[in-house]
């Protein structure tokens, strides 16, 4: 594993840091946004005052704040799509890959990074049995997430009896009912809620004092001109989970294909909104750092 030099810096000097994964680069965006909204995500936090490390495997070496040139290099390599269970492949056999919400995250927790913004987490899915590494990972690691909860294609009421089960803190950011990424609230209540990002540093630290494992799940909803409705979801939904199985796609292929074909069937309503909830999320993560450094 190796901290990009802009990295290592920060973290010596305990610059707010915040951690950024590679999937939404490699696997979440069709080109070219994804190269775009890469570099935008970055802006936001420099503009922000807060350093970003972009994590990614090239080759096998794990980079925690790749430079363009490195995440260019990456999606050259075709890179595969990791969580944790296969960090050991990828990096035992020097292949390329993009880090999903569990692997970014336990990158983060190597690196002594604490905030980590995604756009929305992996959960239990409709059907056959199917639960997300993000799950077992946030039960273990300690760190803060950030996203707009979880995509409507999961299970959400199950998403989050699951995080209930396995003791995952879960926050409302200013709001009382659990996000569903693009597609606004939910009708599942949330048990916490916060204001502001101060209340959520002074969570974290309280719960790494108590020595009480396992991450913080901050739910911030995408902001309300940007929601596209999920009546309307629903329908592209259902096109592209029938598309899959006619095409045999299934496990890490489902995600990325629904994503796609969602964002063509909506006339790409889905895809700005994607890249506008991004943006939230990496504005509150950098809130987050800075208030976590006041606290140390």
């Amino acid at each position: 594993m190796r901290l990009g030099k802009h990295v290592e810096e920060a973290l010596n000097k305990n610059q707010p840091t915040v951690a950024l994964e590679s999937t939404v680069i490699a696997h979440g965006l069709p080109f070219p946004h994804n190269v775009e909204t890469a570099k935008l995500l970055e802006e936001i936090a420099r503009s922000e005052g807060v350093v970003p490390a972009t994590i990614g495997v090239l080759k096998g070496e794990v980079i925690i704040g790749m430079t363009e040139e490195e995440i260019n290099k990456m999606l050259e390599d075709e890179p595969l799509k990791i969580g944790t269970r296969e960090i050991p492949y990828v990096v035992g056999l020097k292949k390329s890959a993009a880090t999903t919400v569990s692997a970014t995250m336990r990158f983060s927790k190597l690196a002594g990074i604490d905030v980590f913004a995604t756009g929305g987490i992996g959960g239990v899915h409709v059907g056959d049995w199917d639960v997300s590494q993000d799950i077992t990972e946030m039960a273990k690691t300690d760190v803060i997430v950030v996203s707009a909860g979880c995509k409507s294609i999961l299970d959400v009421k199950k998403t989050i009896e699951f995080m209930e089960t396995f003791q995952i803190t879960v926050l409302g950011y200013r709001t009382d009912k659990f996000p569903i990424f693009y597609e606004g609230l939910s009708d599942f209540k949330l048990d916490h809620t916060v204001q502001n990002a101060e209340e959520i540093a002074k969570i974290f630290k309280a719960k790494k004092e108590l020595s009480i494992e396992g991450s913080i799940l901050v739910a911030n909803p995408i902001p309300e001109e940007y929601i596209v409705p999920e009546s309307e979801v629903e329908g592209y939904i259902q096109q592209a989970l029938k598309e899959c199985s006619e095409k045999g796609i299934t496990g890490k292929g489902v995600t990325p294909y629904l994503l796609s074909r969602v964002a063509e069937l909506s006339n790409y309503r889905t895809l700005k909104a994607n890249i506008e909830l991004l943006k939230n999320n990496v504005r509150l993560a950098c809130q987050i750092a800075k208030e976590l450094v006041k606290l140390r």
